[in-house]
Order: structure tokens, then sequence, then C-alpha cells
């Protein structure tokens, strides 16, 4: 029987992802990366390994756990250099692993994609931050997360998500995807504001 490099991959980051809650982010992504790729000619192979690689190095055990030294922490550079030693030992078409590390370089909301595999992994993150899931990303962060000691901070990373990340998707099937989730996330904002009474911690 074929060695199957996708059941690797998604074991490894099971096995990696902390807290618990990281492993959700990638089979989400790359189910997104499949509708917002319908009818669009790309390597699902190179999109399958970079949407599950891309975020190793956020994952506890992976990352730096002192605040000075993770404010300067590069999540990015981490994944890619650990990225080309994870697909060969998962048996990953060896030809493509640059292609991987090419979209996991460029999947970041202010990253310019270079290829079509990239645009879709970063198209597809752009949505994980919007709507209920982009919500509850953030909110569960709250108390654990050096960037969100308060509510308040959580409130106005989700403000700025509103007000930046659609603008920057690039294909059209997923601003045809993000419509719904902008709306969710505004109406919750909204929502905040007005049950607030500006006492919001």
């Amino acid at each position: 029987m074929r060695f199957d490099f996708h059941v690797a991959l998604e074991e490894f980051i099971h096995n990696q992802a902390r807290p618990v809650d990281k492993f959700g982010h990638q089979p989400r992504l790359y189910a997104l990366t499949q509708t917002i790729g319908e009818g669009l000619q790309y390597d699902n192979d190179v999109v399958f390994a970079a949407a599950w690689l891309h975020d190793l190095g956020v994952f506890i055990g992976h990352r730096p756990e002192e605040p000075a030294e993770l404010a300067r922490w590069d999540h990015v550079r981490y994944a890619c250099e650990r990225a080309p030693e994870i697909l060969e030992e998962a048996q990953f078409p060896a030809e493509k692993i640059p292609a991987v590390l090419a979209a996991i370089r460029e999947h970041q909301p202010h990253d310019e994609p270079s290829s079509i595999e990239a645009t879709i992994l970063r198209d597809a993150d752009i949505l994980e931050q919007l709507g209920a899931i982009g919500i509850l990303r953030t909110v569960c962060k709250v108390g654990r997360d050096t960037r969100f000691a308060t509510f308040t901070e959580a409130v106005k990373t989700l403000s700025r998500t509103l007000d930046t990340l659609p603008g920057k998707i690039h294909l059209e099937s997923t601003k045809r995807l993000a419509e719904p989730k902008i709306a969710t996330l505004r109406n919750f904002l909204n929502a905040v504001e007005s049950e607030s009474a500006d006492a919001l911690y």
C-alpha cells in the first residue's frame, strides 16, 4: 500500500498542536481552500501541505515562551525551516516542497502571493479571521495570549480585522464566501458596543 502523506501530516499536526484548540484551524482552513479553489487550476498537494504546516511555529513547544522573545518570534520562518524535513519524512513529493514553502511564506494578509496556491491559502486564512470562527479564535486567547490581556484588546483586534482584511481578499470566490462572515463580525461588534456601556474589560 502506498504511503499516504495526507494522513502523516494530519497526524503530525494533531500530535503537535498545543493548546489543543489550535488543531481545528488546519482542517477548517484546508476545507475553505477546497471551496475557494473550485473550478481553478492549482496543485492541491501543495495547498494541502501548506495548510497543515503553515502555523507550526505558533504551537507551544515550537515557539518561545518568554514574552519579549515571543514578541519577536517569526513563526513563518520557523515553519519554513522545519517543513522540508517533515515533508520528506511524510514522503511528500520532493519536487513540490519549494512550492509549499513559498505558499507558507506568503500566507499572511500583508503578503502578496506569487502563485495561485499561495493566493488560495492566503484568502482562506483571511476567512478564518472573519465571522463566528474568527470571533471564537480571538476571544479564546484572552488571558492566555500576551496580545489579549483583556476583552477590550480582543474587540479592538476584531474591529481592525473588520476594517482591513476584507479589502485584502484577492479571489472573487473568496469575496462571496466572506460576505456573510463580514456581516456576522459586524453584528457582533455592534452588539458588544451596545451592551458594554463603555465598560468592557
